[in-house]
């Protein structure tokens, strides 16, 4: 496992919409394994391929509630309700802003030997999972932003994704 170099805003693989992964093999097992270190490393609850250089579309997850969840070719299936909430980015440090999101979501993937599932999720989960299948876009929580927040009006905790 090895913790990869994080991109950061301006870094154009960040604005590229990710290819589809087809092949499930060791090669995919490793990045996925390098996902989660560097991941734990820059102490996310989400990364996304593009965020370490790699237009494929794969994301790895811990809130800390959730363990650590590794989907392949995630899609947003369903979404229902809506709340705003403060977001930050390991691509885009010391930046923050106010994100409308879905309350709660249903995402499809497939797992590190292709096997498709199904995952319904809420709160923050449901949020982090929409904030890194928008990097697979090439969208970034800036552009979803309805107000930047200046350092002086950021209050207790914010989650980094």
């Amino acid at each position: 496992m090895a913790i990869r170099f994080m991109r950061t805003e301006g870094d154009p693989v960040l604005r590229q919409k990710a290819i589809v992964v087809k092949r499930f093999n060791d090669v995919l097992g490793r990045l996925l394994d390098d996902m989660a270190e560097s991941l734990y490393h820059y102490a996310g609850v989400g990364l996304a391929a593009p965020q370490i250089g790699i237009s494929k579309r794969i994301i790895v997850i811990d809130t800390g509630e959730s363990g650590l969840l590794e989907l392949v070719n995630p899609e947003i299936v369903a979404a229902s309700g809506e709340e705003v909430d403060v977001e930050g980015c390991l691509s885009i440090p010391n930046t923050y802003g106010e994100v409308p999101r879905a309350t709660n979501v249903t995402v499809t993937a497939q797992d590190r030997s292709g096997n498709e599932f199904e995952l319904e999720a809420e709160g923050l989960l449901a949020r982090v999972l929409q904030h890194e299948i928008d990097h697979l876009d090439g969208i970034l929580f800036i552009d979803r932003a309805t107000r930047i927040l200046p350092p002086e009006e950021l209050e207790g905790e914010v989650v980094e994704d």
